[in-house]
């Protein structure tokens, strides 16, 4: 058992970063439309005539697409089935709610990715006359122009998968400070890794998988402050301090 009486509470949380930082970039897309810094983007990696450098590539597609998703899915239905044996073993019990935070937190920040592509209609980059294909280009919030192929490329689904495991941050932010730091490290690289690779491709524009980012971490965030955070009580924090 710890000497600390006080170790069993979270560390307090920094709001204005963890919370407020998120949101002023969200706020920041939707007032500055960034299309130009989309469009620039992606004209660096397509070439006229050709295609996007990454259109044929197979390693983009089978290895840090379908295979790296796959390797996600594994570790999200291990989280799954800890969680759910973590009532049965006795070793499992005492990491129970950190289970279930996983399974809480990347199924739904994987999850709400396919209602929104649905609901916002938003168009592929390879599908943009601009790229060589036949649809019309329109911001995030401006009516979309008629077409019998509706968009489905905002936000990113892929680097949703990278960007899931920010929730590796907030299971060892109490325990395993180091471990929480290489956490979100690699969730934020292999995020940032799955969005370019997809980029490269011309299935997405840079905001649509900085939105992701956003919404990913904010929903690892509110699933952290509703099944692990807790934070020390007032009074006894003052009888520390005095």
């Amino acid at each position: 058992m710890s000497s600390n009486p006080h170790s069993s509470y979270s560390q307090p949380l920094n709001l204005p970063l963890t919370l407020g930082l998120p949101l002023a970039i969200a706020a920041l897309l939707l007032l500055i439309e960034p299309t130009r810094l989309d469009f620039a983007l992606a004209n660096l990696m397509y070439t006229p005539g050709v295609g996007f450098v990454g259109k044929h590539s197979a390693f983009l597609e089978d290895v840090l697409h379908d295979r790296a998703k796959q390797a996600v899915i594994v570790f999200g239905v291990l989280s799954i089935a800890g969680f759910i044996a973590s009532f049965f073993i006795q070793r499992l019990k005492p990491i129970k709610r950190q289970l279930g935070y996983l399974v809480l937190a990347m199924g739904v920040s994987t999850s709400f990715v396919t209602p929104m592509k649905a609901v916002t209609a938003v168009q592929c980059p390879w599908s943009l006359s601009q790229f060589g294909g036949q649809e019309t280009y329109s911001p995030l919030l401006s009516h979309r122009p008629a077409t019998d192929k509706p968009g489905r490329c905002w936000p990113g689904g892929h680097a949703a998968a990278g960007f899931t495991l920010f929730a590796l941050y907030f299971v060892w932010r109490d325990r395993k400070p180091r471990w929480a730091r290489a956490g979100f490290v690699f969730a934020l690289t292999l995020g940032t890794l799955f969005s370019v690779s997809r980029m490269l491709q011309g299935a997405h524009f840079f905001s649509h998988n900085l939105w992701t980012a956003v919404f990913c971490w904010l929903i690892c965030l509110g699933s952290y402050w509703a099944v692990l955070y807790r934070p020390e009580p007032a009074a006894q924090r003052e009888s520390v301090a005095v």
